[in-house]
């Protein structure tokens, strides 16, 4: 009796619906047939009683088919579902090994990254109905971001339409706090409405009243809840107690709550009103420089909102100088979009690699799958001639595959947790909401969706795959079919590493370009550090005339200072001035009529400033000693300006018109970084600090800028002592004052850590889907060689060598390969347009890069394939065709 009769006989048997002892009984029955039949071939009786035990199932797994196709599935079928699911899973514990970890590397990068980004684009802000959050204000050359001048804003609050709560703020300052221990705090100045258009409630005490955010009104303050907490040990009792702020008495009238944030993620210490004196605000004076905030009304949009406030900003451009307007739009977008706008493109770049990574993942996965169904044919086989149907196939071999999916997120939440808190660990300042990452209940489903998704996705393609009579045999010849789909996996993960690959690459080489930089300024053997004198203890300009004085004297006297100066701010991204070049006037010229003409920096310096940061000088000489006298009006100009305003002319001894005085060019200095890395070199010119206060004197230091000063020091000795003794010169001046301190070199430094952060982690990723791919490969090629063991044995007997052997496989490998780098290929010109605002000094079709991230992968692929081709090509034909 044949297998196929054998199996033919068993559906008559369950459609005729005998009873399970009958069914038993007839099957003993065959099974003895069958061991006569052994005997009879020669075989010992218990060895042919095994034998056909095992060719044709055992009594028990038919009897197991049957019971399954008299009923429906119920829970006791699911459960001996997952049972036998964990016998297989044991049964193999180097595939459940490999499956396991390839799919926590994968789930787990993921779902770290994904707890990242989750918190930037995804989750809801700490505002009630927060997507009706809106910024509001103008965009001008001399503002990136949205703002609006006091006047303008006293009409529109009055007159607007889509808003039902229109609030502002004026920015985060320093301010000091006087009392037992004094500290300096970040206090930022809000008027009374502003917790309530964000839907903010103290955690205790009040907002501020109206009267309270009079010009006149009193001094009152919100205290936040990390300040409560360090300062007042969350004192219950805190709400109308005093403090000193800025040497004037303020009563506490509540406090913020813990999550409580500025719509600009600003760090925060005190609210104080802003008092906005609305009589002043008055056009055509421009009034207060202001940041607004707006809540929309249910079911206005932005786009709306943008398109009510049109008439208002049409009128707002009237008392807009006429060659200005062109340059001065409008803009109202989401809060969300605010505070992301420079992290978004990183964020969901970063996403969709360690998607790409997952997907790779799961497509190894597969491919072991693949190759483990292969194996396990002949047992599908018996159990569909059994009479279990294509759906009872599919679900148990779903089953499995979700086990392992599951298996696979849990050990994948362990490496989240690692990888989650070696990101923030490695993280620069300034990506929004990072150090709140954690691997929460949202983190946590995402992980287990994941791990679904991956196990359906990886598991369809074997679970969906029909048997086949022939499979009984248990022959070792292989479908096409399944070959060719084990084949397209590996392209598929081809693909996706050469579109990995090249985007790190291209991250990787603007890193390279943003380190190599020229700055225009020697940043070795500089330190630099930054004051702000306080308020309280400065309210005078000659006090703070006299302070700097003092402390440009006493540095001159440390020990192994080559050249000292300060400046009122310092590059390569430290704050500036800025002046609209059209507003200023050059002697027999005249002036712009159309256009601001961009913005132009400047700066006022000591004379040993240029000696300081290693800055030439071009043309002409830089500051002296003399320079310094308020009768001497004199400017040094950078390349870029000297060239934009003297472009066929020497500019030495050429007039300028600032703000009411006319100065004289004296030098020419190289252009300098201002504006970070990335930035271009802005067209800068430089003032000498004076020591009497004089109108330029006047200029700076009346205002809160003129509390601030950056010290640099050229030091020929140790920067540490170095740095140690300016702390001691400092603090013998004012003990009370706090000082920060470093080089210039690890500042520079730090501007290229965030790009440094984003290529890292692409790397990473790029690194790990390479490796995945490769051993995906590897394993298809290791399986394509056991499978045609006897066809290479054949061939070998035939008389072919072991090099046409490996070339065979090798040849076979690569043209999977290079057809998924082909795709690969269009794949990474189209990502490339996402890494656009990521890149500096790097193309988007850069052909190095593509070529050296294919080159990669096809040395790491055809490695992977060169262990089994060895291993095929030392196959002895004999025992290749005896074996058979």
């Amino acid at each position: 009796m044949t297998l196929r009769e054998f199996f033919s006989r068993l559906r008559a048997l369950f459609r005729k619906n005998k009873s399970e002892h009958d069914l038993s009984a007839e099957i003993r029955d065959h099974l003895d047939l069958a061991a006569q039949q052994n005997v009879a071939r020669g075989m010992d009786p218990e060895q042919a009683r095994q034998a056909a035990r095992r060719a044709f199932g055992g009594v028990e797994q038919v009897k197991e088919t049957y019971r399954e196709q008299r009923s429906f599935p119920t829970v006791e079928s699911v459960l001996q579902d997952c049972r036998f699911a964990v016998r297989s899973a044991q049964r193999s514990p180097l595939f459940t090994a490999a499956a396991v970890l390839t799919l926590a590397l994968g789930i787990g990068a993921t779902t770290a990254m994904f707890s990242v980004v989750d918190r930037i684009l995804f989750r809801s802000l700490p505002y009630p109905d927060e997507d009706r959050l809106v910024s509001v204000g103008l965009v001008a050359p001399i503002e990136p971001n949205e703002f609006m001048l006091g006047s303008d804003y006293v009409v529109w609050r009055e007159r607007q339409e889509p808003f039902e709560a229109f609030t502002t703020w004026s920015g985060v300052t320093d301010c000091d706090i006087a009392d037992q221990s004094p500290v300096r705090v970040q206090c930022a100045r809000v008027e009374s409405n502003f917790l309530a258009t964000l839907g903010i409630q103290p955690l205790a005490g009040r907002s501020f009243t109206p009267e309270e955010d009079e010009p006149n009104g009193p001094n009152v303050a919100l205290i936040s809840f990390g300040l409560w907490q360090s300062r007042f040990a969350r004192d219950p009792g805190v709400v109308g107690k005093s403090l000193i702020l800025d040497g004037e008495p303020a009563s506490i009238v509540g406090v913020l709550p813990r999550d409580f944030e500025l719509p600009t993620l600003a760090r925060l210490d005190l609210l104080i009103p802003q008092r906005l004196d609305v009589a002043r605000q008055q056009r055509p004076n421009t009034g207060r420089v202001l940041r607004s905030f707006a809540r929309l009304k249910p079911g206005v949009t932005v786009q709306q909102a943008e398109a009510a406030l049109g008439p208002l900003f049409t009128e707002s451009l009237e008392y807009v100088p006429a060659q200005f307007r062109k340059e001065v739009r409008l803009q109202v977008r989401s809060l969300r979009e605010r505070q992301v706008a420079d992290a978004r493109v990183a964020s969901l770049v970063l996403l969709g690699a360690v998607l790409a990574v997952l997907l790779i993942a799961c497509a190894n996965v597969a491919n072991l799958l693949l190759a483990r169904a292969a194996g396990r044919r002949r047992e599908s086989a018996v159990r569909a001639a059994l009479g279990a149907g294509r759906a009872r196939l599919v679900r148990q071999a779903l089953t499995e595959t979700l086990l392992l999916g599951v298996t696979g997120g849990a050990c994948g939440c362990l490496v989240a947790y690692g990888l989650l808190h070696w990101f923030v660990s490695l993280a620069p300042q300034g990506i929004p909401r990072l150090q709140e990452a954690q691997l929460d209940p949202r983190a946590l489903l995402f992980t287990l969706g994941a791990s679904l998704v991956c196990g359906l996705l990886f598991g369809l393609a074997p679970a969906l795959k029909r048997p086949r009579p022939e499979d009984l045999a248990g022959g070792r010849t292989v479908g096409a079919s399944a070959s060719l789909g084990r084949h397209l996996l590996v392209a598929a993960q081809v693909a996706m590493s050469v579109v990995l690959l090249s985007g790190a690459g291209l991250l990787l080489r603007s890193l390279w370009n943003l380190q190599n930089e020229p700055l225009g300024m020697e940043t070795r053997s500089v330190l630099t550090a930054s004051i702000v004198l306080g308020q309280q203890r400065y309210p005078e300009i000659t006090q703070r005339q006299f302070f700097f004085d003092e402390l440009e004297r006493r540095l001159r006297r440390v020990p192994g200072v080559t050249a000292m100066a300060i400046s009122d701010t310092l590059p390569p991204a430290g704050r500036t001035h800025a002046m609209i070049y059209s507003r200023i006037l050059i002697e027999g010229r005249e002036p712009m009529e159309e256009g601001t003409g961009g913005m132009v920096v400047w700066r006022a310096v000591t004379p040993e400033y240029f000696t300081a940061l290693g800055i030439p000088i071009r043309q002409g000489r830089g500051f002296r000693e003399e320079d310094r006298d308020p009768k001497q009006n004199v400017l040094i100009l950078s390349e870029s300006l000297a060239r934009r305003m003297f472009p066929n002319e020497d500019p030495l001894g050429k007039q300028l018109g600032l703000q009411e005085n006319w100065y004289t060019v004296i030098g020419v200095a190289a252009d300098v970084k201002n504006a970070g890395l990335t930035g271009t070199a802005d067209p800068e010119y430089y003032h000498v600090r004076q020591h009497a206060p004089g109108a330029l004197a006047e200029r700076l230091m009346s205002n809160d800028e003129g509390r601030r000063a950056g010290i640099v020091l050229r030091a020929a000795a140790n920067p540490t002592m170095v740095a140690e003794w300016m702390k001691a010169e400092i603090a013998a001046l004012d003990p009370t004052l706090p000082v920060s301190i470093d080089t210039l070199a690890g500042q520079v430094s730090r501007l290229a850590e965030r790009p440094g952060f984003n290529a890292m982690l692409l790397a990473l990723f790029a690194a790990a889907g390479l490796a995945l791919a490769a051993v995906g490969l590897y394993g298809v090629m290791a399986f394509l060689v056991a499978e045609r063991t006897r066809e290479i044995g054949v061939r070998m007997a035939l008389g072919a060598t072991p090099g046409a052997i490996t070339r065979l496989v090798l040849s076979h490998a690569a043209r999977w390969t290079l057809g998924g780098a082909l795709f690969g290929v269009v794949g990474a010109l189209a990502a490339a347009r996402q890494l656009d605002t990521m890149l500096f000094g790097v193309e988007q079709q850069d052909t190095t890069t593509l070529i050296a991230a294919l080159l990669l992968l096809v040395a790491v692929a055809l490695l992977a394939a060169w262990i089994p081709s060895r291993r095929a090509a030392a196959v002895d034909p004999m025992d290749a065709l005896r074996s058979e």
